[in-house]
């Protein structure tokens, strides 16, 4: 059986592969060239791909998220944050942001957001209304505010599920930053 576990520890978050396909089973040699990040072709050797693979397989580790941190904290745009995509799949995407700064009240009408803390912290705050909502694209409203709604803290290692259509924003303490994964995938 082939599958992705994700587990969050101490504000880092690790992909671990059960089964890769075409790498034996969890444990093997093959299966720990990949995890180890030496992707190998066939024959054995290892190919450019790092620790990615045709098969869709993305192990980002605690160190590189925090170097990407570290670069993206020379980034900050006039919004407060900085964003890249780790990897988009087509049907879904991982990004890594950091903000120093508190966000744009958002919804996304179609999107669902998964939210996995990284470092930093602050607080979400989940429903209520955009205030002067405006629409980016077909289905994305960015708002000048958020009115109502409930505030939650966040912290390394918490992973948040925003459902579509609910309005929402990240709180960013002055002085603090916060850093997370954000996987973007179409709601059902």
């Amino acid at each position: 059986m082939n599958g992705v576990s994700f587990t969050a520890f101490a504000g880092t978050l690790a992909f671990v592969a059960l089964v890769l396909p075409g790498c034996g089973s969890p444990g093997s040699e093959a299966a720990t060239r990949q995890v180890q990040g030496q992707v190998s072709d066939a024959s054995g050797s290892p190919s450019d791909e790092g620790i990615r693979d045709p098969t869709g397989f993305a192990l980002w580790s605690a160190a590189e998220l925090s170097e990407r941190n570290a670069a993206l904290g020379q980034r900050i745009g006039a919004d407060g944050s900085a964003r890249e995509t780790l990897r988009d799949y087509g049907n879904h995407r991982f990004r890594f942001i950091r903000r120093d700064s508190d966000g744009f009240p958002e919804q996304h009408d179609g999107i669902i957001d998964v939210v996995i803390v990284q470092s930093g912290g602050g607080e979400l705050v989940l429903g209520g209304t955009l205030v002067d909502p405006e629409s980016g694209s077909p289905g994305e409203w960015r708002g000048s505010d958020l009115t109502g709604g409930e505030r939650y803290p966040l912290g390394p290692g918490d992973v948040i599920h925003i459902p579509a259509t609910v309005p929402h924003r990240f709180l960013v303490p002055d002085g603090e930053h916060f850093t997370y994964v954000l996987v973007k995938f179409p709601a059902p």
